[in-house]
């Protein structure tokens, strides 16, 4: 998928849809976009594409996906990405959605201008935000000395288990990924101590008594106290952590500190956009078009909320699915929408088929 628009960087991009965010919704809107005849480009606050699901637990298993009985979920990113690629819609990477100004067409046709914090600009039909929980980044180790040891020895997210294979680990946090992950590393790690504030968690009852039976076994180490200094050698490599318990301190020795606290999210810019917002996400009044309270700007994904919000990527796939079919009226105002299956129509079968 191209990474880079061929438009002159000062002239807007015109295009028919303007996706943000490039996580699995996203990414399965770019496909129904070209599904349904839509050219649309993506852009996203990350690096790369794939949202939470790359950046905090590529490693981790889904199986909530219809007819997948389970996948990695960045194996899902990668399959998704696979499937939207005949489209070869440009994506447009570590930059954000900053402001979104009302526009006409030279028919007098409503379209919008969004310009990214990058200085990009977009003028578009309509935009549809997949930006999951907003702009994201986790809850990082307040101490000092932890900055230092960032992506060395001190990690907010499991991108390679491997490196982890015959080290000591202390995994930091209460809730779900942080009991996944201390139970998939006391596979490979030399040790691994949880590390939580309480005895009591944030995660589902099955999670946290397979958790206390891998204790029980002694196959990890389960302690409850908080991070109270790291310590690190002359090359500048962590060696142990004191713990704060209510004993008093604690010393652990260890090699790496993976800590799972959660996220910190906000939408950004996307506060300002007039839209009713509420505690953060973008409210939906109609959940047959999953448009906003602004024409032409939809939501999809956990950004949205509305009655019986279910934060499932399938529910995300179905609102994504919807939107682009109100946007293609926005995009073509005098055509109709003229629905078809993907193996009646020769044309789109060839390209989804043979790139």
């Amino acid at each position: 998928m191209s990474t880079a628009s061929l438009a002159h960087p000062h002239e807007p991009v015109r295009t028919d849809v303007l996706i943000v965010g490039a996580g699995p919704v996203g990414l399965f809107a770019a496909f129904q976009a070209g599904v349904l005849g839509l050219k649309c480009e993506l852009i996203d606050v990350l690096d790369r594409a794939g949202g939470q699901c790359t950046e905090l637990y590529p490693e981790k298993p889904i199986y909530d996906i219809p007819a997948v009985p389970g996948c990695l979920a960045q194996d899902l990113v990668d399959r998704l990405l696979e499937q939207c690629a005949p489209f070869a819609f440009p994506m447009h990477f570590s930059q954000r959605a900053d402001s979104v100004t009302d526009i006409t067409d030279a028919d007098g046709h409503p379209r919008m201008l969004v310009t990214t914090d990058a200085g990009k600009r977009f003028d578009v039909a309509a935009v549809l935000i997949c930006a999951g929980a907003g702009a994201f980044a986790p809850q990082r180790v307040s101490l000092p000395e932890a900055a230092a040891l960032e992506d060395r020895h001190v990690h907010y997210a499991v991108r390679d288990v491997s490196r982890f294979a015959g080290k000591r680990v202390i995994v930091a946090g209460g809730g779900d990924s942080a009991l996944d992950w201390a139970l998939a590393l006391r596979k490979v790690a030399a040790r691994v101590t949880l590390l939580h504030r309480r005895e009591g968690f944030r995660a589902a009852d099955h999670t946290v008594n397979a958790m206390r039976a891998a204790v029980e076994a002694g196959e990890m180490d389960f302690v409850v106290g908080m991070l109270g200094s790291l310590h690190s050698n002359d090359t500048g490599a962590l060696t142990h952590a004191v713990i704060k318990t209510r004993d008093g301190e604690k010393t652990l020795e260890t090699d790496e500190l993976v800590a799972l606290y959660g996220l910190v999210s906000e939408p950004g810019p996307i506060a300002q956009w007039d839209l009713d917002m509420r505690a953060g996400r973008i409210a939906i009044e109609d959940t047959t078009t999953y448009e906003t309270s602004r024409r032409g700007i939809f939501a999809a994904g956990d950004i949205a909320v509305y009655p019986n919000k279910q934060k499932l990527i399938l529910s995300g796939f179905h609102e994504a699915a919807l939107a682009l079919r109100k946007a293609y009226h926005y995009a073509f105002p005098n055509k109709a929408l003229v629905h078809m299956h993907t193996s009646n129509n020769p044309a789109l079968k060839e390209k989804l088929t043979h790139g």
